[in-house]
């Protein structure tokens, strides 16, 4: 009996040792790995490392790597924790005299984690003016827990509303480069420890320093709209009229310091007047405003002093103080023709006038006084299209560009269309040779400041091509060049 109650408890003894979970000791391996910081990827140094079933704990070094030796072969559950960290799982099989990898990506656990202060924006001060196009900005943010941060800048021009965000930032500084100039911007500070919300800071503005000489005018297109740009001799540019309004043939006075241009007001066109940062906007014409047979191809002209613009409507000729009072007519066609183009000599004496048909034909190009007496004729009896026009310091000469091919058709479209001087003189004309190429036209001609060269409109007569900005020197036909592309209308003072 005593025989049969010792192997009894034998057995009961052997079934329940069974029962338990077993490592198989045939044989061991390694397992390594590394603990980091799921967001940054940053290592997790004295992160602790346990198994399920229980091997040996470790801890990560400075670098986050860890190494267990001699474990049993079999199936495991590895566990990563960390103070400040929430624990993570990552399952292995150990094999017979290899090596398992392992790597844990710990977040951070936001219990008792407080959001980074409010960051502080330090520079430039908030509405600060005259800042270099190459702006340094700086600020501080402070996180209590010691969390590494990380920002994003938003900055907004105010005078184009693109809006530009720079994010991942590691320091609390940002080099902007290729500013606009005379362009007010908007900036703001975001800054985020990878836990909790972003935080953002106030937003500040500062203006970039006046545009350098902007000597030459022009007009892009843009969202189906003419929009106006001044740039000066090193070829930067600036936009100063609004992209969302059509504003077009800009005329700069240096006298006065304005800009004058058409821009459309409903079914009407008028003038208005700007500074030459494109601020102060003023309309000049009220009850009578500009027009003619094609507004791609009207304009008007300053007085030397700049208060005064004389402007044409249709068939009448007026003239207007700059601050848009004093409204008188000077001159009317006697044929009924649309004066389309003026131009108003330095000295105030003289005004070329091109006056055509009501689609743009039978062109004449001709001289009145001040007084609206005609007083010699430019250019007369010749078909096809006109563009551009000028007179020069001295009234010794005057400039137009004419379709020599002479087509004509309801498009107004130039086929060959090139540059002429006119002696005022001898009463002569002569072609600008500038080797212009075949199948291309010149157009919308004006004097240079200097009067040795002139600027106008190159592109191709398929009437669709780029329009590029060219100048070529009236002594040196191989001095042609190209000053700006996808521009048109010029002006250059």
């Amino acid at each position: 009996m005593r025989k049969l109650n010792i192997l009894f408890f034998l057995c009961m003894a052997l079934f329940f040792a069974c029962s338990e979970e077993q490592i198989d000791d045939a044989g061991k391996g390694i397992v390594k790995g590394r603990v980091v910081n799921k967001v940054g990827f940053e290592p997790i140094a004295n992160a602790k490392i346990s198994s399920s079933p229980v091997t040996s704990t470790v801890f990560t070094d400075s670098e986050g790597y860890f190494t267990i030796n001699d474990v049993p072969a079999g199936e495991y559950s590895f566990q990563a924790q960390k103070e400040g960290y929430l624990a993570k799982f990552e399952p292995a099989n150990v094999t017979l005299n290899s090596t398992s990898q392992i790597v844990f990506e710990l977040s951070v656990s936001s219990v008792n984690n407080k959001a980074p202060d409010v960051p502080v924006l330090t520079a430039p001060n908030d509405n600060a003016t005259n800042q270099s196009i190459t702006t340094k900005l700086t600020w501080t943010a402070t996180d209590i827990d010691k969390d590494p941060l990380t920002y994003s800048v938003t900055l907004k021009n105010a005078a184009t509303d693109v809006t530009t965000t720079y994010t991942d930032l590691k320091t609390a500084s940002l080099d902007l480069t290729n500013l606009s100039y005379n362009t007010k911007y908007f900036w703001q500070v975001s800054v985020s420890d990878g836990i909790n919300k972003p935080v953002n800071s106030v937003t500040f503005s500062f203006t970039t320093l006046p545009f350098p000489n902007g000597r030459y005018l022009f007009v892009k297109k843009i969202n189906s709209n003419n929009v106006i740009f001044t740039a000066n001799d090193n070829g930067e540019q600036l936009q100063i009229s609004s992209s969302s309004s059509n504003c077009y043939r800009p005329r700069r006075n240096n006298n006065s310091g304005k800009i004058a241009y058409i821009s459309s007001d409903g079914s009407q066109n008028h003038i208005y007047t700007m500074n030459t940062d494109g601020s102060s906007i003023k309309k000049v014409t009220n009850t009578v405003p500009i027009a003619g047979f094609n507004m791609e191809h009207v304009g008007y002209s300053w007085n030397a002093t700049g208060n005064q613009i004389i402007y044409p409507n249709f068939d009448k000729l007026y003239k207007i103080n700059a601050d848009g009072t004093g409204l008188t007519q000077i001159y009317q066609t006697p044929n009924g023709k649309f004066i389309s183009e003026c131009v108003w000599s330095n000295d105030g004496s003289s005004i070329v006038l091109k006056v055509n048909n009501n689609i743009g034909y039978d062109v004449d190009v001709y001289v009145i006084t001040s007084s609206g007496v005609v007083d010699y004729m430019v250019s007369t009896g010749l078909s096809g299209a006109y563009s551009g026009l000028d007179i020069n310091f001295n009234k010794s000469s005057i400039v137009f560009a004419r379709d020599v091919s002479g087509f004509q058709n309801l498009e107004y479209r130039f086929l060959d269309s090139r540059m002429f001087v006119f002696n005022t003189n001898t009463k002569t004309t002569q072609e600008i040779l500038s080797k212009k190429s075949s199948g291309f036209n010149d157009l919308d001609v004006r004097f240079s400041p200097n009067q040795a060269e002139v600027i106008f409109v190159n592109t191709s007569n398929d009437g669709i091509s780029t329009k590029n900005i060219q100048k070529v020197s009236l002594s040196d036909s191989d001095s042609r060049t190209t000053v700006f592309t996808g521009a048109y209308m010029p002006d250059w003072k």
